[in-house]
């Protein structure tokens, strides 16, 4: 995977910032709400941020694009009313798909999400939303939040 990111670095410099969206840490958890994803390689080091801090990271609201590589960290979970949003990935205000960022996202997902993914998801720009609940469906490794938790 290192390879590809080295290889994907100077196609993706130019795909912008992570949208905003809030993280906010409160105790022993990190809630990531409403992520629109953004930069891919920027996701991919936040993701190593989130998975040191040791919280929980409880993924909640519509998390899409670069966020959905969140979803498989060791240490989270969906909120039982969030919904996860793929689509290719691509330069900001074009339909152009950047080679290796695909792949790069791809390389996080399990299971039938994986398989999806690799099935089209990567190369389709219109958005293919899923409720956490199907997401788990299709990779059981991940966990719903307790929604005693949630409060």
């Amino acid at each position: 995977m290192k390879q590809t990111l080295r290889l994907a670095l100077p196609l993706i410099v130019a795909l912008g910032g992570i949208a905003p969206a809030a993280h906010a840490q409160q105790g022993r958890y990190i809630d990531v709400w409403n992520d629109k994803g953004g930069n891919v390689l920027q996701m991919v080091q936040r993701r190593q941020e989130l998975a040191r801090s040791g919280k929980t990271v409880r993924i909640r609201g519509y998390c899409r694009s670069a966020c959905t590589i969140l979803t498989t960290l060791p240490n989270a979970c969906l909120g039982p009313g969030s919904r996860i949003g793929f689509h290719a990935p691509r330069i900001p205000n074009t339909q152009i798909i950047p080679p290796y960022v695909d792949q790069i996202m791809g390389n996080f997902y399990r299971g039938g999400i994986r398989d999806r993914w690799f099935g089209g998801w990567n190369r389709s720009l219109d958005m293919q939303v899923i409720s956490a609940r199907e997401y788990v469906r299709l990779d059981p490794q991940t966990r719903i939040c307790d929604s005693i938790k949630l409060r």
